[in-house]
């Protein structure tokens, strides 16, 4: 695993260091030289000599707001629904620089085809995620069909449940939203990690603020964040590199006004990881596979390529005590190069959903290159309090405007021959564009309502309402003269959300909600489809939920049941020539039980989740897939971090367990792997050196070296297999100027 903290390495870590040597040495010097350059400005000289550090503040998960949420600054604990806010902090205690890495943080959040080196997919309550509509950034719609970087997010949240209230249209699992670092008091951190088997990185996060001349000293922000690393991971023929450079700024323009923008570039270049598969009809014993094997090995194979630059600027403006205006605004512009050696399917046993008996698969040569996303969004809202009636209202109204287009060329996807699980037989290249691809226009206009009503006391009502209006156009490209096969349809769809809460005292509130999300797809334009191009009915999925929530300074805990239904489609045959009808057939209902706790104690914790989800399929017309399982979600999921201080001051020991239950590998439920338990660990070491402090920290994941087949993806009516990662060790130094 790819790491962002520093670990023990062997011999052939520090080989790969005079890589990003020159690189490592320019973000400390910039550092150092951004520190001295604050440091000598008269306005910013410490008022003493004390080598004191300052004292930090740490409030409890409870007292944390979730921009997401969509109500302002209500803390975690107040809301009528179920949010986790996972700090910059822990991922990098864990060593986590990926979203995948969540699904080792969250009991809710799981893999959805995670391959090493390609883009993050997710699930959330056992729903996949839409890398399309499932993500925001700051609030704002994203794109995810790219590698997201984290090293200048301050937290991730994730919002569980039907998210109608927040988003036009989505996959009803959840929301992912990625809060970028803004300036904050003085800091200067500079980093240096390595892991094995020589994955070496160094960071820099500096932040200071500045006088407008006017007597104001803190009138202007600036937050700097630079990223590089070199990519040698346990998968072999998997090297690659990866960068960021993020600058974030804001201008306290008069005491009501406060103007924020930042930049984002970013780039990834690394060859992805190709799952394995069925063997014919018999699931491989995933001890008899070596998790360093890597099927993307033939010498044409190249990386795939990933760059984004995003950019936004938000202006709030205070009108009185009560009411707020703000505009936020963001374009994000993403290029991919996506490439493959491509396992997939068996011809000479007329099977495609599984490789070959004898362990040899169809290899593929895919690609697809300079492909183009952009994306554009616009908010504009109002919130503030209001009193009607003798009831106080919370509330925030709105507009929200988004533009996505993406230009796709031709793409190769030739047949070359024979490839081996072993990853021992090379193919000659066929780079030929002869497929076509997709070009996408969209856009949309949401506006929204949003109303916290205290009733009572100790009663307060939530109210959400959102209006789309949308319209999807698409078209084949590289496609023969006049079977460009386009496609335009526009839709509305209004989605509601309620919530009823009651404080039983300060610290435990119960709650209930029930709320609308929906999503929108068409058939695709192919010929085998008879009602190729249509626009399916809009697919209104439905949840409630029900919960306890407490919050304080020692113990956070909930715990809740959720009930989610969701249209389903299915592809049916629809003539004797053997072509196809796609509709709606049925619902895939998640019914479940969600516990969570943070506990803190003097120099220590424990962060615990789990999950019991029953996830079946109800009212097809196919009797025979009625109450069967989706594949590739656990029933059964455990997730846990723990941490304790010792007797040596600063010294702080980490642990992480992760259990994931049975998973089902064909549709038809005939097929499972088994359940898995990771144990991961860890320990930081922080030390004072006058004013400055270094942080150590060490860690090891998959203490045990467990062999087991992490998740089972089914797509393309094609099962796939990722097997857990090795043992990783892995290290690094923060040093904190």
């Amino acid at each position: 695993m790819a790491t962002s903290s520093l670990s023990f390495v062997s011999s052939s870590a520090f080989a790969a260091a005079p890589r990003l040597s020159r690189l490592a040495i320019a973000l400390i010097a910039g550092g150092i030289g951004l520190q001295a350059a604050a440091q000598s400005d008269p306005a910013n000289k410490p008022a003493s000599t004390s080598t004191a550090l300052p004292s930090v503040v740490i409030k409890g998960a409870s007292e944390a707001p979730v921009a997401l949420s969509g109500f302002g600054d209500t803390p975690v604990a107040k809301l009528p629904m179920q949010a986790a806010i996972i700090g910059s902090e822990q991922l990098i205690d864990r060593g986590l620089n990926q979203l995948s890495g969540l699904a080792l943080l969250e009991a809710s959040v799981g893999d959805s085809y995670n391959s090493p080196g390609y883009v993050s997919y997710l699930k959330i309550r056992g729903y996949d995620l839409d890398n399309r509509f499932n993500y925001r950034r700051d609030g704002l719609p994203i794109n995810a069909e790219t590698a997201l970087p984290l090293a200048n997010k301050s937290s991730i949240e994730v919002l569980k449940g039907t998210s109608g209230i927040q988003a036009g249209t989505s996959a009803p699992g959840g929301l992912v939203n990625l809060v970028v670092k803004r300036p904050t008091v003085e800091l200067t951190s500079l980093s240096l990690g390595v892991s094995e088997r020589g994955t070496v990185e160094s960071s820099m996060d500096w932040s200071h603020r500045f006088s407008d001349g006017r007597g104001n000293d803190k009138a202007f922000g600036l937050r700097v964040n630079l990223n590089a690393a070199h990519l040698d991971p346990q998968a072999r023929d998997a090297k690659g590199s990866r960068w960021m450079i993020a600058v974030a700024g804001d201008w306290r323009l008069t005491p009501d006004t406060l103007v924020e923008a930042e930049v984002e570039l970013n780039r990834q270049s690394q060859p992805s990881q190709p799952g394995f598969s069925l063997l014919g009809s018999v699931l491989p014993d995933a001890h008899d596979i070596d998790p360093r094997t890597n099927l993307n090995n033939q010498r044409w194979s190249r990386p795939v390529v990933f760059e984004g630059q995003t950019a936004s600027v938000r202006v709030q403006h205070r009108l009185d005590a009560d009411w707020t205006l703000q505009a936020h605004a963001a374009l994000q512009r993403l290029t991919t190069d996506d490439r493959l050696a491509y396992p997939f399917g068996c011809g000479k046993e007329d099977n495609y959903s599984a490789y070959c008996s004898d362990g040899t698969f169809d290899q593929y040569d895919f690609r697809s290159d300079n492909e183009s996303r952009r994306s554009a969004a616009l908010d504009l809202s109002a919130q503030g309090r209001l009193r009607t009636g003798g009831l106080t209202h919370a509330l925030t109204t709105g507009v929200l405007f988004s533009r996505f287009k993406s230009r796709l060329q031709g793409q190769a996807y030739n047949g070359v021959g024979p490839g081996r699980i072993d990853g021992s037989i090379q193919n000659d290249p066929s780079p030929e564009l002869l497929a076509t691809n997709t070009n996408r226009d969209e856009r949309s206009t949401e506006l929204y309502l949003r109303d916290a009503v205290q009733l009572t006391e100790r009663w307060q009502a939530w109210l959400g309402l959102r209006h789309t209006r949308l319209h999807r156009d698409s078209r084949l490209v590289n496609a023969a003269p006049g079977e460009d096969a386009p496609t335009g349809y526009s839709q509305s769809v209004t989605t509601p959300w309620l919530g009823l809460s009651f404080a039983i005292d300060p610290q435990l509130l119960a709650y209930a909600s029930w709320g609308e999300g929906v999503e929108s797809d068409v058939v695709p334009n192919r010929p085998e489809y008879l009602n190729k191009g249509q626009a399916l009915p809009a697919m209104r999925s439905k949840q409630w939920e029900i919960g306890l929530k407490s919050g304080s300074r020692t113990v956070d805990w909930s715990v809740n049941y959720f009930d989610i239904s969701k249209p389903a489609w299915r592809d049916v045959e629809g003539d004797d020539q053997g072509n196809l009808l796609r509709r709606l057939d049925g619902t895939q209902d998640h019914r479940g039980l969600e516990a969570q706790a943070d506990l803190k104690w003097q120099g220590g914790g424990v962060q615990a989740s789990a999950m019991k989800l029953r996830a079946r399929r109800h009212g097809s017309e196919d009797a025979a897939l009625n109450g069967q399982r989706p594949t590739n979600v656990p029933e059964t999921v455990l997730k846990l971090q723990a941490r304790q201080q010792l007797g040596l001051p600063g010294l702080e020991l980490q642990a992480g367990v992760v259990h994931e239950g049975r998973r089902m590998v064909l549709p038809d439920n005939s097929l499972s792997i088994g359940g898995w338990t990771r144990l991961d660990l860890g320990a930081r070491f922080e030390q004072n050196v006058g004013r400055q402090m270094l942080i150590w920290r060490v860690g090891v994941d998959n203490v045990a070296d467990r062999r087991a087949w992490r998740e089972s993806p089914y797509q393309y009516d094609h099962v796939y297999l990722y097997p857990l990662a090795g043992r990783t060790w892995r290290a690094s130094l923060e040093w904190l100027l």
